[in-house]
């Protein structure tokens, strides 16, 4: 049944590519050229095609470009070796960059211009996108007229780094959902895979002299309903169940398949931390002050988190060199990454053989030892004749020699560190290109971490900054999209977080910033869609999905609807209806002053693109009055929307301090107050919990206040397990013109917490006065 949808739907794609007259629609193509000059008509791949090439080289890559016609066109376009004369020729150039191509199509031809094989399949991958997308069915979608416009295109990268991160330790990737990966990877001509293959949560490659490694690292304990921040740790003896791994056959076929593609795969093997899984297998890695059980961690780890190889210990040294041993042996790349990120020192300041270590080398503290360790372990790499690639913690201490640094934290500043010291390094900043952030209006999205990085937020990234030096430029060799797998239950959902962001990453990566265009792009981006839809790839549609903004405004509520496509219409209804392309179309944002449920939704030529916006606005005394001397976050409190479950989607109040928080609500008259209410979120995997004490006061001048109400938690009332929305209420029956409420936090969360030692959060919506 699925390859058949599939072939309808490549069909019925292939029929509207092509216009009523015969002509092509406008070239669309991701990552965008750095020119192109469009012809007049098409070229026609039939049967009778011939591709001339020079050497058995190009002919190699030209035949996985015919294979998309073997499969989806039911025929194989004719190859001829050590040829000139053919439909479709590719010439050497030498002039031209590495990667660089010169694509010239018309009605009777097809020239392709490139100095290396790279540039060849770049070029054959733009043809690729140029065909009509049923190129990538599986079955032959008969009656599709294999046709690409006439069209002179001059292109080359931007940056000669232009990678994607895919984490497979802690939810670990099938093959053959990594290998599709990897063929949408080169049609974005992105040339790096960065596979992080070993943490605290899983084992996933063969490592032959170390069978345990994926006998037991490879496995762990399951816990259902429970996400990766709320997962307890393994108790001794417990059942664990296997969660996969790579044998060394599935690497040499993984390398192979990229190779083919021209994609590097780069191995990351962690050290000194997220050690877990390995040292799971073989404790006596860890330092032997540790007294906790070792298992691999089915999520956070708490405070098993701080076990990690010992830096005292020999053996740990020959253990990782021979892992590397085997590790140079599956992968050609030029590159081992050796991780060296979120390293805690926890036991290697109590660790008689660490401190012994540190004596002997004359290190002044924990953080140097992380630098001896790296340091030598990146000299063996080296001896192999590979490349040192690691986090930008490493800049912490003395970075190993010509190490490449990976800027991850924040924007990824840490990494300029590096470069200001000769290093060079990859700009891959959590903060826009860590693609487990929310992709679109959190209402809409699975569950993960943190903030948003939006697909426009991520086309919108200018790694190079205008006060960098020409050193500082000359070293950044690119950027890198990086996906963590800790809220991923199955491949599906791998894909859903990669695309379509990993094609802004692409743009970014190849495209000079003179040629980038958010409204080409997204013209473009719609015809690579197609192509994935007959992949069948699952890739997220929240780039029509609409972000809302309810801001109390004079007693009332300004009501925003916003979305990143400048190409929809946005319909709205007040009266609890659902929109339709004729309801009433936003222009501008509007406010309310009652409470109405707004439903709201996208549109493109009469058809709904996005999901529907449900806004049920309410209201209370509170709703739309004055916070005073307040944050404008503390506004959200009194804007008329309740806060979802995720406590980051732009509806809850938060502090950077929990210890002791307070605001002032002014009633704007004196009123009589029944009840308060205050709702506060539990979310126990993020240690976000309610206060331990809140009291309410009252004043009628701003100045003298009387305490009318307040309540206190004991710490088993507080840290409690799940994620819940819990409405704390207060009788107040008294009256008062100004409200003030005072938040006392939790402190640190208990050790027994996934979050030992953190101080817990505090988030707040609404509050509520009857």
């Amino acid at each position: 049944m699925r390859d058949a949808y599939l072939f309808i739907l490549g069909l019925l794609l292939s029929v509207m590519a092509v216009a009523a007259d015969g002509q092509v629609q406008p070239v669309s193509l991701i990552p965008c050229p750095v020119s192109m000059t469009q012809g007049t008509g098409n070229f026609e791949f039939s049967a009778k095609t011939t591709i001339a090439v020079e050497n058995k080289e190009q002919a190699e890559i030209v035949r996985l470009f015919s294979d998309l016609f073997t499969r989806a066109a039911g025929f194989t376009p004719k190859l001829k070796v050590d040829s000139k004369r053919g439909d479709v020729r590719l010439s050497t150039d030498k002039t031209l960059k590495s990667e660089a191509y010169r694509l010239e199509i018309t009605p009777k031809k097809i020239t392709i211009e490139a100095s290396d094989l790279k540039g060849f399949f770049y070029a054959l991958q733009s043809i690729r996108q140029l065909l009509p997308p049923a190129i990538e069915s599986n079955a032959v979608a008969s009656g599709t007229g294999w046709v690409v416009p006439a069209i002179t295109i001059t292109d080359e990268p931007r940056f000669g780094y232009r990678g994607l991160m895919v984490d497979v330790a802690r939810f670990f990737i099938p093959k053959e959902n990594l290998l599709r990966i990897i063929d949408c990877m080169g049609m974005l001509k992105l040339n790096a895979l960065h596979l992080h293959l070993v943490d605290d949560n899983g084992w996933r490659i063969e490592i032959k002299k170390y069978p345990l490694l994926t006998e037991i690292g490879s496995r762990r304990v399951d816990r259902p309903g429970k996400v990766f921040p709320e997962r307890r740790n393994q108790r001794q003896g417990e059942q664990t169940v296997e969660k996969g791994f790579y044998t060394q056959d599935d690497i040499r076929e993984i390398v192979a398949y990229a190779a083919a593609r021209r994609i590097e795969v780069i191995p990351e093997i962690e050290m000194p931390a997220h050690s877990n899984a390995a040292l799971a297998a073989y404790p006596l890695l860890a330092c032997p002050v540790v007294d906790k059980y070792i298992g691999v961690l089915p999520g956070l780890g708490g405070n098993h988190a701080d076990i990690i190889f010992c830096a005292g210990n020999d053996s740990v040294f020959t253990f990782l060199q021979d892992v590397i041993d085997e590790v140079v042996e599956l992968f050609p790349s030029r590159y081992i990454h050796l991780g060296g990120d979120e390293a805690r020192k926890t036991h290697w300041e109590q660790c008689p053989l660490c401190q012994a270590r540190m004596k002997k080398e004359g290190l002044q503290n924990e953080e140097d030892l992380q630098g001896y360790f790296m340091a030598r372990m990146g000299k063996y790499v080296q001896s192999k004749g590979r490349e040192v690639m690691g986090w930008d913690e490493l800049t912490n201490t003395q970075i190993p020699e010509g190490a490449i640094i990976f800027g991850w934290q924040g924007y990824g500043q840490a990494a300029l560190k590096a470069a200001k010291q000769g290093h060079r390094f990859v700009m891959t900043p959590a903060r826009v290109l860590y693609l487990i952030r929310y992709q679109g209006p959190q209402w809409f999205e699975p569950l993960t971490y943190f903030g948003n990085n939006t697909l426009k937020d991520v086309y919108d990234y200018e790694p190079v900054e205008r006060n960098w030096t020409p050193q500082m430029r000359s070293l950044l060799m690119g950027i890198q999209g990086s996906l963590w797998t800790e809220f991923c239950n199955k491949p599906e959902e791998v894909e859903y977080l990669i695309f379509p962001r990993l094609a802004a990453v692409a743009e970014g990566a190849w495209t000079y910033p003179v040629y980038k265009d958010w409204g080409k792009f997204l013209n473009s981006l719609d015809n690579f869609s197609k192509h994935l839809d007959i992949k069948g790839i699952n890739y997220a549609r929240s780039m029509y999905n609409i972000q809302h903004t309810v801001t109390p405004s004079d007693g009332k509520l300004q009501i925003t609807l916003e979305c990143i496509r400048p190409d929809v219409e946005i319909r709205y209804t007040t009266d609890g209806s659902t929109p339709t392309s004729e309801s009433t179309l936003y222009t501008r944002k509007w406010t309310v002053s009652e409470p109405q449920t707004i439903k709201s939704a996208t549109f493109k030529e009469g058809k709904q693109m996005g999901e529907t916006l449900i806004l049920p606005i309410s209201w209370n005394k509170a709703t739309a009055k004055r916070l005073l001397r307040s944050n404008p976050v503390e506004r959200l409190m009194v804007n008329g929307v309740r806060g979802s479950l995720k406590y980051t989607d732009s509806e809850w109040a938060s502090w950077t301090r929990n210890d002791s928080i307070s605001f002032t609500l002014d009633l704007r008259d004196r009123e009589h107050i029944q009840t308060l209410s205050l709702g506060c979120i539990n979310n126990f995997g993020m240690g976000v919990h309610k206060p331990k004490n809140i009291e309410i006061w009252l004043s009628n001048d701003d100045i003298e206040f009387w305490k009318v109400a307040g309540k206190a938690y004991a710490p088993e009332e507080i840290f409690r397990e799940g994620t819940f929305i819990e409405d704390i209420p207060f009788d107040i029956e008294d009256a008062a013109r100004y409200v003030r409420v005072i938040l006392y936090g939790a402190g640190k969360c208990p050790v027994t917490h996934v979050r030992p030692g953190q101080e817990a959060r505090i988030c707040i919506d609404e509050l509520i006065i009857k």
